[in-house]
C-alpha cells in the first residue's frame, strides 16, 4: 500500500517510522530539513533552538523513544529552576531529534504540495504522488488551504473539526552575545512582558558561544506579527535588558512562527475525513505539544495498520 505523509515534523515522522515497516511510505515537506518547529539555526559560530525549546514525557510509548535517544546522546535532560519536572531537549539542537527519527525513511524535501486530485497529490514542482492513504500533518489552516485548492467536498463534521483547531503565533529572536548570561538553569519563564521565555543556548550546551533565544508572548506576537522585524526585536530585547544587557548583544536574527502553539485542539489524536482515505494528525489533535504530536502520528499509523490487516483477512 502506498502511504503519503505531508509534513516531516514529529507527527509525520512518528507515523512514518511505524508504517514504513509494512508499507511503501513517502514523507513530503516544503522545508529544507525535517523537524518543523523542532528547529535549530546556526548564526556564525553560534547555534540556537528557535522553535520548540524543550518537552516533557508522560506516556510509555514516547518514553521508550526518548530513552533510546538518551542512550544515543541525541537527547539530554534539563531541570529548569521554575519547574519541578525534568524536561528534555536535543543534545546538539532540537533538530537532531527529527533528523534521527527520519533515518531510513523516504523523505522528500523542498516540495510544496498544492492540490489533491482523487488519489494523487500534486506539488508546485509539477511532480505527482499517488497514494492509497494520505496523512496530512501540517497546521490545520494550511490543510484548509490545500482542501480549498483541491475542490474537495467535505462534510459538516469535517468542517467542524477543521474550525475547532486554533493556533497562537510566536515571534522568536536569536541574539549572539559577547559574554555569558547569569540566567539560572539556562532558561527563564517571564510573566506580563513582551517576552515570555528566554533560553541560554550556551548553558544548554548546544552552542559554543553565548547565544540566547527569546520567545515573545502570544499577545505581543499577535499584535506585532506583521510589523517591522527589526523594531520588534528591539522592543523584545529592551524589555529583558536586566537579563541581557544591550552592551552584550553582537547581532540578532528574527523568525516568525505563524502556527506556534495549538491553543484549541480537536479532542481525538487524529481525524479521518468522512468517506475518504485522508487523515489529519499533529499537535492540533489530542494533548498537543511535542509528545502529543508524537502520539498523534503513532495512533493514526496504528489505525491504518489495523484497518489494512482487516482488509487482508
Amino acid at each position: 500500500m502506498k502511504i503519503l505523509i505531508v509534513g516531516a515534523g514529529m507527527a509525520g515522522l512518528s507515523a512514518a517510522r511505524i508504517l514504513a515497516k509494512y508499507h511503501e511510505v513517502t514523507v513530503i515537506d516544503k522545508g529544507r530539513g525535517v523537524g518543523g518547529r523542532m528547529a535549530t539555526r546556526k548564526i556564525g559560530d553560534c547555534q540556537a533552538d528557535h522553535g520548540t525549546q524543550y518537552f516533557s514525557v508522560q506516556s510509555a510509548n514516547f518514553q521508550a523513544l526518548i530513552d533510546q535517544l538518551l542512550t544515543e546522546s541525541v537527547v539530554s535532560t534539563w531541570q529548569l529552576a521554575q519547574r519541578t519536572n525534568i524536561r528534555y531537549f536535543g543534545s546538539k539542537g532540537m533538530k537532531m531529534i527529527p533528523k534521527k527519527m527520519s533515518e531510513n525513511i523516504n523523505v522528500i524535501l523542498n516540495e510544496k504540495v498544492c492540490k489533491i486530485v482523487n488519489n494523487k497529490l500534486l506539488a508546485e514542482s509539477g511532480n505527482e504522488y499517488f497514494f492509497d492513504q494520505l496523512i496530512i500533518t501540517q497546521p490545520v489552516p494550511q490543510i484548509q488551504e490545500l482542501l480549498n485548492q483541491s475542490s474537495i467536498d467535505i462534510s459538516a463534521k469535517d468542517e467542524s473539526v477543521l474550525n475547532s483547531v486554533k493556533y497562537e503565533p510566536c515571534i522568536a529572536v536569536m541574539a549572539v552575545l559577547n559574554k555569558e548570561t547569569s540566567i539560572q538553569s539556562g532558561g527563564i519563564i517571564l510573566e506580563n512582558k513582551p517576552v515570555a521565555w528566554i533560553a541560554d543556548n550556551f548553558q544548554k550546551g548546544i552552542s559554543t558561544k553565548p547565544c540566547v533565544t527569546l520567545h515573545a508572548s502570544a499577545n505581543f506576537s499577535a499584535e506585532n506579527f506583521e510589523g517591522d522585524l527589526n523594531e520588534i526585536a528591539q522592543k523584545m530585547l529592551e524589555s529583558v535588558e536586566e537579563f541581557i544587557p544591550k552592551s552584550s548583544i553582537e547581532t540578532y536574527q528574527v523568525h516568525r512562527w505563524r502556527y506556534s502553539l495549538a491553543s484549541s485542539r480537536f479532542h481525538e489524536t487524529f481525524y479521518q475525513f468522512d468517506d475518504k482515505s485522508i487523515f489529519m494528525a499533529g499537535d492540533g489533535f489530542g494533548i498537543g505539544n511535542v509528545e502529543g504530536a508524537f502520539l498523534s502520528g503513532l495512533n493514526v499509523a496504528e489505525f491504518i495498520l489495523e484497518a489494512s490487516l482487516k482488509t487482508v483477512k
